[in-house]
């Protein structure tokens, strides 16, 4: 198979690109992304015909956030969409007269990552994205594994406190609501509160208030030394680290693959967290670790993993 389209499906555009059997985008189309779901299914046949212009498309892949079932063909359950059990393969063939494959977000994203990213070389990979959430993906054997009916890796949503804070899922003490974007901009917040004193770069970057504090004035102000900014980081670093121990009990891969907005900020997040994996892993004196890598495709990688899976079909 040569060229394919992936889409991604994003909370304001929908991008659709045609890639390469190399991992190449060569073009690109974006449109707004509608309201309503059967708006999106519009949106993504638009797209897709405006990317494949002067092209000879094989087959099209979709990233989707949400659940999606083991024949890669309905959403079961989106968060942000209004799909129950959307047949969104048969939706948009009909619309684009091509194959369409459509798979959870984290997962094509892991893929993109595993085939043209910072997985290369590697067989056994799990993925993190840390965004607004947490999300990832398991690639064993050379395989992206989804489990018996194709929602696996929902690693966000392992619970890591008994009776924790609230999460958006509804359940208690889940992983993203310690290791997140969104915990970031709380753990800040927080430690604002407690020691202004210590936050004087943070909240001169915004509008100088404490409500004020959003993610990237954290960045910016850690980068500054930032004293608040940075403890803040290592806080994040502790809960993502002491995650991935417990990931590396359950699959052992030879590297853990961080994406997501949180991971755009190097090293100064990446050595905590690889820092506090060292600590919570079991027998680590004695064990081989895996890598804690950055991701190299960032924005692109779910869209380029859209892509080959659809090669793949």
């Amino acid at each position: 198979m040569g060229l394919t389209i992936g889409v991604d499906i994003g909370g304001t555009k929908i991008a659709a690109g045609v890639v390469d059997e190399e991992g190449h985008i060569l073009s690109t189309f974006k449109v707004p992304t509608p309201p309503t779901a059967d708006g999106i299914v519009d949106a993504i046949a638009a797209a897709v015909s405006g990317a494949s212009e002067g092209h000879r498309i094989d087959a099209v892949g979709i990233g989707a956030a949400g659940y999606v079932d083991d024949k890669r063909a309905t959403v079961l359950f989106a968060p942000n969409v209004d799909w129950r059990h959307e047949p969104l393969k048969d939706k948009v063939e009909q619309r684009v007269g091509l194959p369409v494959v459509v798979e959870n977000d984290a997962n094509a994203a892991a893929w993109g990552e595993y085939r043209f990213g910072a997985g290369q070389g590697h067989d056994d990979v799990i993925c993190i994205t840390l965004g607004t959430g947490l999300g990832g993906g398991i690639i064993i054997g050379n395989k992206l594994r989804r489990g018996r009916f194709g929602v696996a890796a929902e690693f966000g949503h392992i619970r890591v406190v008994p009776d924790g804070l609230l999460c958006g899922c509804g359940s208690q003490g889940c992983w993203e609501q310690y290791a997140s974007g969104r915990a970031l901009v709380r753990y800040a917040k927080q430690r604002a509160h407690a020691t202004p004193e210590n936050a004087a770069v943070l909240l001169s970057l915004g509008d100088g208030t404490i409500d004020g504090i959003e993610g990237q004035h954290i960045s910016q102000a850690a980068r500054q030394g930032d004293p608040v900014a940075i403890d803040s980081f290592r806080e994040l670093a502790r809960w993502a680290g002491a995650g991935l121990a417990d990931l590396a009990s359950l699959f052992d891969p030879s590297a853990f693959i961080i994406g997501g907005g949180v991971s755009d900020e190097g090293e100064l997040v990446l050595e905590p967290i690889r820092k506090s994996f060292r600590r919570w892993l079991i027998g680590s004196q004695w064990r081989p670790h895996a890598q804690v890598l950055a991701a190299r495709l960032g924005g692109k990688a779910g869209l380029v993993g859209a892509a080959d899976l659809a090669r793949q079909g």
